[in-house]
């Protein structure tokens, strides 16, 4: 009986593919993306999210098929105020997008945001009516000593502990040792981690939780080896970095079909 209701769950957890663009493109560059996406739509039993940098989320949005959704790659945890150089949850949402990406490893190690303040965002961001792709990580010294599951518990947690809408939220495992590396976790290594996140959200949330989230693999995912992490039943789609701005990208977004 439990392996049915997994095979339900999975069924009901649609495959979404998020593209995360970094600060990387300018007008002619995104021309020629949305070029490709564009061509390749519609898009069926996949959600298919990309995030360009903050100044071309609206250029990238109203040229976009309506099919693909846009996401920031960031926001605050407040609604407005004297924060220099932040955007808030309030203000994506008056442009109409539904998405942002909060907790981004680059967040978390190069501008040093911590697991509270992510997860601060993340409520915060949920309460305003975004949904949420929280990122989650280790680094590869972090592995390579055992703490993989530590490292990922802890910064889940913190999204235990504020009782956040779960329904709300995608979780992105992007091992950090695997970002732009050209290094990619194996298939039994993603799959792993991905069974301890929802085994954790089992037991700090609900099995209801555990079941319907929808967790998504990230780090040096392409063309070639989307498809056989896409038959894992664990993992629910693909945040993609660098291969999202390539035509390929669209092999990846359609690896399930």
């Amino acid at each position: 009986l439990s392996n049915s209701l997994s095979f339900l769950s999975i069924m009901v957890r649609k495959f979404v593919v998020g593209g995360n663009w970094k600060m990387n493109g300018d007008k002619a560059t995104i021309d020629g993306i949305v070029g490709f996406l564009n061509a390749g739509a519609p898009y069926n039993n996949v959600e298919v999210i990309v995030s360009p940098p903050a100044p071309y989320l609206l250029y990238a949005k109203e040229k976009l098929n309506e099919g693909v959704l846009v996401a920031a790659q960031n926001c605050y945890k407040v609604a407005k105020g004297a924060f220099t150089g932040e955007q808030s949850p309030a203000m994506l949402k008056d442009i109409g997008l539904k998405w942002v990406i909060i907790g981004h490893s680059e967040r978390r190690h190069v501008f040093g945001e911590s697991d509270s303040l992510t997860a601060e965002k993340t409520q915060h961001a949920i309460a305003e009516g975004l949904s949420v792709i929280f990122c989650v990580g280790e680094k590869l010294e972090e592995r390579e000593a055992g703490h993989t599951k530590d490292v990922n518990f802890r910064q889940l947690q913190a999204l235990v502990d504020l009782k956040v809408d779960w329904s709300k939220v995608v979780i992105a495992y992007e091992p950090v040792w695997a970002i732009g590396t050209g290094k990619v976790a194996s298939p039994a290594q993603a799959d792993e981690v991905h069974k301890w996140i929802r085994e954790f959200l089992a037991q700090k949330a609900s099995p209801e939780v555990a079941e319907q989230t929808r967790i998504i693999y990230g780090g040096s995912v392409t063309a070639d080896n989307c498809v056989e992490l896409g038959k894992l039943g664990d993992i629910d789609g693909f945040l993609v970095g660098g291969a999202s701005l390539k035509p390929d990208f669209v092999k990846i977004i359609n690896a399930r079909n």
